[in-house]
């Protein structure tokens, strides 16, 4: 693994890359409340075939933080990936997880120039996923959390006692413990940086998807135009269904936006699925390449 500072849209960011630069780029985006190196597990399988990139995104590591939710709207987030691409000499094939899969989506449907293929793990189309949390059920239930984060004290709250409750959540939310305590000491590192836990909450404050109380349905909402969110690349949803966080629902009616849509579930994983089984992750991703050649 080598990593090195990049200057993106006049901004400093952390890139890490694993595998020979010569061949094709996989772009590889964390979401919460992890940083790049969340892809050590996966990355050394898939860099004999890749070159393999991995920022730190925008309020994340050692990247910039600007302060101020309104500098976290998809777009800029969008912006910042944009021209990580454009440096890369695009367009690359793109793999997102969870927060990092809200940036993918929006470069598949923003920017369809710089992809050529989509990958998503355990991360949501915002289209599928409002439906689901606008219900007032399942899915509405498992998304409270998130006003939870958008609060103005959360970061005072997840970082008293030495990020006790985000490691709660960041550990055990799921039930299976898959972090070793010297990665853990790594998470910590990461988020104790100045300003760094703010501006990763600062994601949550700037999305405009609205999460019903449950069992009050939100009907106040725009629909969602599929022709406006279409994914039209070749894209493919890996799934952990033991996941808590992201329910079934939140993809349910995908196909409707991405027309050429595979689905894989990894048995015996969750949300963090990328870390539980990064060979079986590996495998089905160099599959499904090798069947949809850029």
């Amino acid at each position: 693994m080598d990593g090195s500072f990049i200057e993106l849209n006049g901004q400093p960011f952390y890139v890490r890359t694993w595998g020979n630069a010569g061949n094709p780029p996989l772009l590889m985006l964390h979401g919460f409340p992890e940083f790049g190196d969340a892809w050590r597990d996966l990355a050394p399988y898939l860099a004999d075939h890749f070159h393999c990139i991995a920022p730190d995104q925008r309020g994340y590591g050692q990247s910039w933080a600007p302060e101020g939710a309104q500098n976290y709207t998809l777009s800029k987030l969008v912006s910042d990936m944009a021209a990580l691409i454009e440096h890369t000499h695009a367009p690359c094939t793109v793999l997102g997880h969870d927060w990092g899969a809200s940036v993918a989506y929006g470069l598949a449907m923003f920017r369809p120039d710089l992809i050529d293929r989509l990958i998503i793990a355990n991360g949501v189309h915002p289209a599928p996923f409002q439906r689901a949390m606008a219900s007032g059920g399942a899915q509405s239930k498992a998304s409270q959390y998130i006003n939870q984060l958008r609060a103005p004290d959360a970061a005072q709250h997840l970082s008293a006692n030495n990020f006790a409750k985000l490691e709660q959540f960041f550990r055990h939310g799921m039930g299976v413990d898959w972090l070793s305590d010297a990665a853990m000491e790594d998470y910590r590192t990461e988020w104790a940086r100045p300003r760094r836990l703010n501006a990763m909450l600062n994601w949550y404050r700037a999305s405009p998807l609205v999460v019903a109380d449950p069992g009050t349905p939100r009907n106040d909402l725009p629909e969602l135009s599929p022709d406006r969110l279409r994914v039209n690349c070749p894209h493919l949803l890996l799934w952990g269904p033991n996941d808590m966080a992201l329910l079934p629902e939140s993809t349910a009616g995908l196909e409707d936006f991405a027309p050429n849509l595979t689905r894989i579930t990894i048995p015996d994983t969750d949300h963090w699925l990328h870390h539980q089984n990064p060979h079986a992750i590996a495998r089905a991703i160099l599959d499904w390449t090798q069947q949809n050649p850029t």
